[in-house]
This record gives C-alpha cells, sequence and structure tokens, in this order.
C-alpha cells in the first residue's frame, strides 16, 4: 500500500482527525516577538527551538492528532538572506522543522495513536510579506514553471526530514495551485493536502470560484484533502456546499479557519471575539459536509482546539508523559 493510500486508511479509521491551531499564535502568547519579522515564526528555528518544541507540545496536550512544522515562512532564500547563512546551513534549518515536531511527537505518550507531522509549506506570498497570500496578485506576473521553481526546494526538504505529508496552505490562486499539483508528481512518495485563502463564501483569494480550486486539485492522486485555511470561519460552510458536487471518497475536505478577525499587514490583527469561540459548534456542519481533518489557523490557541476536540471526538483532552519544558 502506498504512503497516499496509507494516510487515506488512517483518516477513515481515525477522523475526524483534529488539527492543531495557529503556531505562531502560540508562540506569541508565550513571549515571542514575531510581527515585523521576515521569517516570522521560523526565525526560532535559528534563535529558540525549545520554544517551537514547547509549542507542539501544548497542541499535543490539547488533542491534536495532527501538528504543522513552523516552516510556513521558511525558505532557502530567507534564510540566506536575513541570517546570512549558507545554502546548506539554510536547509539544515528549513528541515529541523521537521525534526523537531518529529522529536516532540516522539516525547508525546497520549496511549492513541501517534499523531502526524505535516510539513507545512505557504505560499510565494508568504514570503513577500505584503498581505498578497490574501490576493494573489503576485501570481498574474510569474508562471507556473516559475512558482514550481520557487516551492520546489521547500518541498524537497520537508519530505527529506521525513514529514508524513504536506500542507500547503493559504494558497490564494489557481494557478499557484496548478504549480504545486504539477510539482507534487517529482515527490511520488508524498502526500499532501492543499487548501485556500478565500475571499468570501464562493471564491478563492485571487477571485476565481472555488470549485475551480477543487477541481485542479482532483488532478492530483497524492492529495489527501483539498479545503481552506485563515478565512472566517462562517464563510466555510458555504464553500464547501459550492463544491459539494465534486467531493469524492479519494480526497476529503480539510477545514481550518481563523478566528474571524480582519488582518493588516501594518497593524497586524484587529482585536475581536466576534467568531472565535463558534469554530467547534460550526466545526459539527462540516463534518457533516464530509470534512475529516478540522482545526484552526491564526489566532487559535490550544484551549480552542482541546474545545474542538471534545466536540468532535467526545473525549477529554488525552494524557500525555511529555509535559512541556
Amino acid at each position: 500500500m502506498g504512503s497516499s493510500a496509507r494516510l487515506r486508511q488512517f483518516v477513515h479509521d481515525n477522523g475526524p482527525l483534529i488539527l492543531d491551531g495557529g503556531l505562531a499564535t502560540e508562540l506569541e502568547a508565550q513571549g515571542a516577538k514575531l510581527q515585523g519579522d521576515p521569517l516570522w515564526s521560523a526565525r526560532l528555528l535559528h534563535t529558540n527551538p525549545q520554544a517551537i518544541r514547547d509549542a507542539h507540545s501544548r497542541f499535543l496536550l490539547s488533542g491534536a492528532d495532527i501538528i504543522a512544522t513552523v516552516t510556513y515562512q521558511a525558505s532557502i532564500p530567507g534564510f540566506i538572506r536575513h541570517l546570512d547563512v549558507s545554502a546548506e546551513r539554510a536547509r539544515e534549518l528549513l528541515m529541523s522543522g521537521v525534526h523537531l515536531a518529529k522529536e516532540t511527537v516522539t516525547r508525546f505518550d497520549s496511549g492513541h495513536q501517534r499523531p502526524l507531522v505535516a510539513g507545512s509549506v505557504g505560499p510565494y506570498g508568504a514570503f513577500l510579506r505584503d498581505g498578497s497570500e490574501y490576493t494573489g496578485a503576485y501570481a498574474a506576473e510569474m508562471s507556473v514553471e516559475e512558482l514550481k521553481v520557487w516551492h520546489r526546494p521547500q518541498i524537497d526538504c520537508l519530505a527529506a526530514a521525513g514529514a508524513d505529508l504536506i500542507a500547503f496552505e493559504t494558497i490564494p490562486s489557481i494557478k499557484e495551485a496548478e504549480a504545486v499539483v504539477e510539482l507534487l508528481r517529482e515527490f511520488p512518495d508524498t502526500t499532501a493536502w492543499l487548501s485556500f485563502s478565500c475571499k468570501d463564501g464562493k471564491c478563492i483569494s485571487d477571485g476565481s470560484l472555488f470549485t475551480e480550486a477543487v477541481q485542479v486539485a482532483r488532478r492530483s492522486t497524492q492529495l489527501l484533502a483539498v479545503g481552506v485555511n485563515c478565512c472566517p470561519p462562517d464563510v466555510v460552510e458555504p464553500l464547501l456546499d459550492s463544491a459539494a458536487s465534486l467531493q469524492s471518497p479519494d480526497m476529503s475536505w480539510v477545514v481550518y479557519p481563523n478566528s474571524g478577525e480582519d488582518w493588516n499587514p501594518e497593524r497586524g490583527w484587529k482585536t475581536s471575539e466576534k467568531l472565535s469561540a463558534t469554530i467547534p459548534e460550526l466545526s459539527h456542519t462540516w463534518l457533516k459536509q464530509g470534512a475529516a481533518l478540522i482545526g484552526g489557523c491564526c489566532r487559535i490557541g490550544p484551549a480552542l482546539i482541546a474545545q474542538l476536540r471534545r466536540e468532535l471526538k467526545g473525549d477529554c483532552t488525552p494524557a500525555a508523559s511529555a509535559e512541556p519544558s
């Protein structure tokens, strides 16, 4: 049985799987200064790897079945430029994101199935640091091949480091989706999910219909799931409804919205309490719509993930032998 088939069976046997929340949110809650940093949370791979281990541990303690690496904004060019390191050291740093997550999982003993590690790959817009992962504007001036060239080193590092699967996250455009779907074929033993940033209940960030985005994802036999992340929770249901006819037994929905607050590249998150508490409640609807991987993105911490697990799994947060140090 291939890796994609094994993971599909894992989801079938253990689903719904609970994803973690906003890793950067949790790191900031514990004192990390990330706002304005060109490497964002990936800088801590160089300066404070223990903080990353501790954040992973808190999400595992909250009941996450899958934790994502701190590599969303990590790249070989980014590390070289902003840390003044060699290409070899940059590659080591990127791979260390997987190693840290896997070390934490190994130390974690819940008595349940071993949690999985998803290697996080953000869009090219995350490297640009101008908020364009929520517009996809850069894709108009780039070719599919250029986007493949950009993403190839990151995927290579995460796969080589042993990530259980790759998470293509917050993808804002059809063109970038086409690029990662094509690129995935170069890594035939790698399984992934593909999630889009969306502007409303029908369209992804570049204005394309979500149905068109799902059709691109369906070209790949290596994608375990397709869905949405870092969008307001209240747009998830209409988005999934719009593409209900495209769902297949081989590809589940993955859903992990943010708190519903607004992000401004210059001023950060606009604080609001309006939607964050509704994720666990809305998750029942998403589950009925066929979502098999459900969690949170920015501004969602371990406490809400624990609540989500209780809502969907009906159990308490699993005890663990690996406490955060």
